[in-house]
């Protein structure tokens, strides 16, 4: 398995605090594909973050060798929406503990 920590940033500084209600649907619809993706095992934790220097959100990937982490993230809805929204995608190097 490979593991990728991401980061979905948002489309201005001032989200979420000025957030629309075309992008509280859409957050909505993002909430529930990665709890699929996390029914399906390939999304290990994911949210917001509130972080004083600006909000942005976290996803932790788990992934067999044959799914690219771009290929979930592109559909995910925020992404197809076309609306300012970007997500960094890093492999890790190491998930520790390790499993036995």
């Amino acid at each position: 398995m490979r593991h990728f920590f991401c980061t979905l940033q948002p489309p201005r500084a001032t989200f979420p605090a000025d957030i629309t209600p075309e992008e509280s649907a859409l957050m909505q619809s993002h909430a529930n594909y990665w709890r699929e993706r996390m029914k399906e095992g390939y999304a290990v934790v994911f949210g917001p973050v509130a972080d004083p220097k600006g909000a942005y959100g976290i996803l932790v990937l788990q992934l067999p060798d044959d799914v690219s982490p771009e290929s979930l993230v592109h559909e995910d809805p925020v992404c197809k929406a076309n609306l300012g929204f970007q997500f960094d995608i890093h492999p890790m190097r190491a998930v520790l503990p390790q499993q036995g």
